[in-house]
């Protein structure tokens, strides 16, 4: 006698759901589409629990804040945790992915998860929304054909102006654009070392406060930057792109 066998229940879906860049209805800047999915989801991961629960408030979740489950996943998530992370997708239910800000995956930890999610046949499934990368990319008129994005560049004066000379020699040397962020109190300080350490002809382009009221993107060469005002750039979320003249 045959003992029958338990079919697998079929995984849930990782839906890989873009937040807010700032304080901003969600719907000046997400698709229905997108609030609706993130709208139902019970169970998501998080880089930071109380920003997600932030973002989630402002989108009018189907069941009460306290009932949705939050997994965390930064830069102090084990290696062996991430797999726990999954587990309502493998039981079934769909799962939710959740940046501080921007695009889940981009200058984040989101990726382990999506590469995790992927090794274990959860489909993945990526929702449209505000970039902060993109969106500079667009309003700077630099080269959107070839462009590399480095995160964050040293903090240190000597390392931060050796990494601006290699991205100006990259630039040199094949024509594409280089993107880059930096910790907002230290923005005025970043400005200042490109303005040293770069070539005048550079085209420098400051994308601040992207999709929020205060936006601002200004796109010059290094040589006008050193003689025009500078936006006020102190506690600003900023992308800084340096391209060819």
């Amino acid at each position: 006698m045959n003992t029958p066998q338990r079919s697998r229940v079929p995984p849930g879906r990782l839906y890989v759901i873009p937040s807010l860049l700032g304080v901003v209805p969600p719907e000046a800047v997400l698709p229905q589409r997108t609030i609706d999915i993130a709208r139902g989801l019970a169970h998501f991961v998080v880089e930071t629990p109380k920003a997600a629960r932030q973002f989630l408030k402002t989108l009018s979740p189907d069941r009460a804040l306290q009932s949705i489950a939050l997994g965390e996943l930064n830069e102090h998530t084990r290696a062996d945790r991430v797999m726990e992370l999954l587990a309502p997708a493998l039981s079934g239910h769909d799962l939710g992915l959740i940046s501080d800000a921007g695009c889940p995956g981009v200058a984040d930890p989101g990726a382990v998860l999506v590469a995790a999610a992927h090794k274990a046949g959860i489909p993945v499934v990526p929702l449209v929304g505000p970039s902060a990368v993109l969106l500079a990319l667009m309003a700077s008129g630099m080269n959107g054909q070839s462009f590399a994005f480095h995160g964050y560049v040293p903090a240190k004066p000597g390392p931060r102006t050796t990494a601006l000379r290699a991205l100006d020699q990259a630039i040199a040397r094949t024509g594409a654009t280089q993107l880059f962020i930096e910790t907002p109190y230290r923005n005025d300080a970043l400005v200042d070392a490109i303005l040293l350490a770069c070539r005048p002809e550079l085209r420098f382009c400051i994308a601040v406060d992207l999709t929020l009221p205060a936006e601002q993107v200004e796109s010059r060469t290094i040589a006008a930057w050193r003689d025009v005002p500078r936006p006020s750039l102190a506690k600003r979320p900023a992308i800084f792109l340096l391209g060819a003249p």
